[in-house]
């Protein structure tokens, strides 16, 4: 691992870890020996190839994790590629609860690093489930229904914010939750923003 190809933002924020740091240099370090180039991105360390990222090192309470932006297209043959929820369609942890974990897992690790590189080498693309595939929340469908401008802005959006609100939407079990959930986004939608614009 020269020190050329370490990025000094990743050094600040191995710094300032208080939790994981010890796991996240050792899969720092795994993920230089293969060849990537540090970046940091999203506020974690991210790893690219050909400006494509590949993995992302990051942490949280009860573990921390490396995530392939293209795990769905890994063959998996271990097992220990995990989705972070049902709606994440395209990336993939291996989840680590210590150093020992990593350490045993190296040689692991590298192959899925290796052919995370080879999938993008190739092009491969996941293939993403389309907007119009989720279903609209009744309550949302009802202001769409009611109001012509909404449902034009709604239209407008791009298919990713399309697709935030109708999960957040969709997400409480109460049907008032939805409705009020959707009552204090209709201004966002019809000012052409995403959710978290």
């Amino acid at each position: 691992m020269t020190n050329s190809r370490l990025n000094p933002k990743v050094d600040e924020f191995l710094s300032k870890a208080k939790k994981w740091k010890q796991e996240f240099e050792t899969l720092r370090k795994i993920v230089l020996d293969c060849g990537l180039t540090e970046e940091f991105k999203w506020m974690h360390p991210c790893y690219v190839f050909d400006n494509k990222n590949i993995v992302l090192i990051h942490g949280f309470k009860e573990y921390c994790a490396l995530l392939f932006h293209k795990g769905a297209l890994l063959k998996d043959p271990h097992g220990i590629l995990i989705q972070q929820t049902e709606n994440v369609q395209a990336a993939r942890q291996i989840r680590f609860t210590n150093v020992q974990e990593i350490v045993e897992l190296e040689p692991i690790i590298k192959a899925y690093i290796n052919e995370a590189i080879e999938v993008e080498k190739a092009g491969l693309e996941v293939d993403f489930k389309k907007t119009t595939e989720y279903i609209i929340p009744k309550e949302f469908q009802k202001k769409l229904d009611e109001n012509p401008d909404l449902k034009t802005a709604f239209k407008s959006l791009t298919p990713g914010r399309q697709r935030a609100y109708i999960l957040y939407f969709s997400q409480p079990k109460q049907s008032k939750t939805r409705e009020s959930r959707v009552e204090k986004c209709m201004k966002q939608i019809l000012d052409g923003k995403g959710l978290n614009d």
